[in-house]
């Protein structure tokens, strides 16, 4: 099973051979494509051959390309995810409006439940008033108990001045971390034959990921978690590197203990399920012992 997530940092030649991805810097650094999970490429002056490319495409390695400010920027995504790719974007077409608003509900349900129990281990008092709020959510959370929900949260978590239009460290590091995990649920996707584009609740026409967005809602608490632990001054490779370490915590999902790479897998592969087999009990849930 592929666990590493691979982090190029500085200028380097990439290229492919008999299996491995091999690093040419001052000295050359093989790492078997079977390890790999996530490769990142934080700067822009890293060229890569191919031949690599389309073997990380093979391996359905996910693949993030970083701008001049190492902030990601844009993500390999294959055109054909698997071997019945055009049967699952016809299931995918015929999912009902009934189905992908029950389970976009249950996604803020879960959602809201893991800030609250975020909220909890900090010690916020607001954790009741998001426990009050899932037992308020309507089908589709058409009284928009989500946006209520994140106003309370963040305030609680970063306090009172704390907005997520602001440019600052916690923010850089939220925008950050949060492009990691959709970037692990747009791997989902595709990898099952899906398309990114079309979503259950996201629909902007300039959105390439709507559908990434929709599932990635219930993991974005452990970033939050991370970045709050850090107390942030400044947000550069080391806080990055630390950020990324997020992948590599476990959780439970499934009655397992589960590295969160591998639980996004299990819990995107529930919602398919569930959107296949009109069934919101399909969806899996994790918890994190933090």
């Amino acid at each position: 099973m592929s666990w590493r997530t691979v982090v190029i940092a500085s200028s380097a030649k990439l290229d492919y051979q008999l299996g491995y991805l091999v690093i040419r810097k001052a000295d050359v650094v093989r790492i078997h494509i079977s390890e790999i999970s996530i490769l990142i490429i934080e700067t822009t002056s890293v060229s890569l051959t191919a031949a690599l490319l389309c073997e990380l495409v093979k391996k359905k390695i996910k693949v993030i390309f970083c701008d001049e400010k190492r902030n990601p920027s844009s993500e390999l995504v294959p055109y054909y995810g698997c071997h019945d790719t055009s049967s699952r974007i016809r299931k995918q077409m015929e999912w009902t409006k009934e189905i992908k608003t029950a389970v976009w509900t249950e996604i803020v349900r879960e959602k809201i439940r893991q800030q609250a129990r975020l909220l909890e281990r900090w010690n916020c008092e607001e954790a009741s008033m998001l426990y009050r709020y899932i037992q308020e959510i309507r089908l589709g959370d058409e009284t928009n108990r989500e946006g209520h929900a994140a106003k309370v949260y963040f305030n609680a978590l970063f306090g009172m001045d704390f907005t997520r239009t602001a440019e600052s460290s916690t923010n850089a590091a939220l925008n950050y971390g949060y492009g990691i995990v959709l970037s692990a649920c747009n791997r989902e996707i595709s990898a099952n034959g899906y398309i990114t584009q079309i979503g259950l609740f996201h629909d902007n026409m300039f959105n390439q990921f709507n559908f990434g967005s929709d599932i990635m809602e219930p993991f974005r608490p452990l970033i939050d978690h991370m970045v709050r632990s850090m107390e942030l001054k400044k947000f550069g490779h080391e806080e990055k590197v630390e950020v990324l370490k997020v992948l590599q915590q476990e959780v439970i999902i499934g009655g397992r203990k589960e590295y969160v790479d591998n639980a996004i897998k299990i819990y995107c592969r529930s919602i398919f399920d569930a959107l296949n087999e009109n069934n919101t009990s399909l969806v899996k849930s994790y918890e994190n012992e933090l």
